[in-house]
């Protein structure tokens, strides 16, 4: 049943982290939330025999766009084996899921955003440095790659 209300962020960050431990379980692999003081990590998943695991962040977007809100951290996260899921939750549809290596994001983001400060703003205005990122999937390249992982 889907709904066009619209979670308060928290909740809806909540709702992604159980909807992509749900996807990992569905999928034969170990999920396992992690308290909300581990820095950076939301879940940590292996495969059904626990030989490889990963950690996962977990980014939630109720909006319709290609991109997902970032902290400026994440030009420094790049571990082989730290990754990005970006969940698009769609007012209450079916959510998607993109599975992006964290290297991947870190680039994506520095280039991103060093290309933002390098155009003019408004009035030809040079834009100051913030801590916002945005990390975009225009074509959906990532969308369901669940292999990426190294899991299955």
């Amino acid at each position: 049943m889907a709904t066009s209300k619209r979670l308060p962020k928290v909740q809806s960050g909540i709702a992604g982290e159980y909807l992509v431990a749900a996807e990992l379980t569905r999928r034969g692999l170990v999920a396992s939330l992690t308290l909300k003081n581990t820095q950076g990590i939301d879940i940590l998943t292996s495969s059904a025999d626990g030989r490889k695991q990963v950690a996962i962040q977990v980014k939630c977007d109720q909006g319709k766009g290609p991109g997902w809100m970032l902290g400026a951290k994440a030009e420094k996260l790049a571990a082989k084996s730290l990754f990005y899921v970006f969940v698009r939750l769609h007012d209450g549809g079916i959510p998607d899921f993109h599975v992006v290596p964290s290297r991947i994001v870190a680039q994506f983001v520095t280039k991103d955003n060093r290309d933002w400060l390098a155009t003019p703003g408004r009035g030809g205005r040079p834009h100051r440095e913030n801590p916002i990122r945005i990390f975009r999937d225009r074509l959906n390249k990532y969308r369901g790659q669940w292999q990426l992982l190294g899991l299955e």
